[in-house]
């Protein structure tokens, strides 16, 4: 049987989150296909894959709150609101582009 190979996706980070991620605004990925209970990866398995596998910074609650991206943060699929795609639930395709952005500004 062969190996199946990772889920491509394109993430970015804006309004300070790139803080977070090696001061990198966009990363090319490739995630597993199917979560920890082989169900198809979801944009809920992203934030917790982000969370364990890319952010280096300490300061993760800036990311995430609990399971989800913390309020004031914004995230886009494929350019629309992930809440017109189903937020957390949305099945995640090869290609899709995943786009968080902070709304939260230091003062």
């Amino acid at each position: 049987m062969p190996v199946e190979s990772g889920l491509p996706l394109t993430v970015e980070f804006t309004g300070g989150l790139e803080l977070l991620f090696s001061n990198q605004r966009k990363h090319k990925l490739e995630i597993p296909r199917n979560d920890t209970k082989g169900q198809p990866a979801n944009v809920g398995f992203l934030i917790t894959w982000l969370r364990h596998n890319l952010i280096d910074d300490p300061r993760q609650e800036m990311f995430v709150l609990g399971d989800t991206v913390r309020p004031g943060i914004l995230v886009l699929i494929n350019d629309a609101d992930w809440e017109l795609e189903g937020q957390e639930a949305y099945q995640l395709q090869p290609g899709d582009e995943i786009v968080f952005v902070s709304t939260l500004h230091g003062g």
